[in-house]
């Protein structure tokens, strides 16, 4: 927010931040019993996926970097079974989730290539 560093420009940065947007918003429509259980877990692990790429970018050892990106691959694979387990409960039904995957989706597959490189 107030430093100007370049990682803010990533595409990564912008469609992890778009994820946690995106968790927030549909958890809000989860019933009121799983506001400290499955709520709070999909959030956590969306924001940790935008925070860890933020901090693997200050880094300045490849190798830490990349453990910071590995970290934030596996919260992403957190929210995708998080949302499993959502849909299996029945949340999800009549929730439009095509921005919520696209977000999942895009955001592994730009930690793997940042990892790999």
């Amino acid at each position: 927010m107030f430093l100007k560093a370049n990682h803010h420009e990533l595409d990564i940065i912008k469609i992890s931040r778009a994820l946690v947007g995106e968790c927030y918003s549909i958890t809000r429509c989860f019933p009121s019993e799983e506001r400290f259980i499955l709520n709070s877990q999909i959030r956590r692990a969306s924001i940790s996926v935008y925070l860890n790429v933020s901090e693997g970018c200050g880094r300045k050892s490849i190798n830490e970097r990349k453990r910071f990106f590995e970290i934030s691959r596996a919260s992403v694979t957190e929210v995708d079974a998080a949302f499993d387990i959502a849909d299996d409960l029945g949340y999800c039904k009549n929730l439009d989730l095509k921005n919520l995957a696209n977000y999942i989706q895009r955001s592994y597959s730009m930690l793997c290539k940042m990892i790999k490189n």
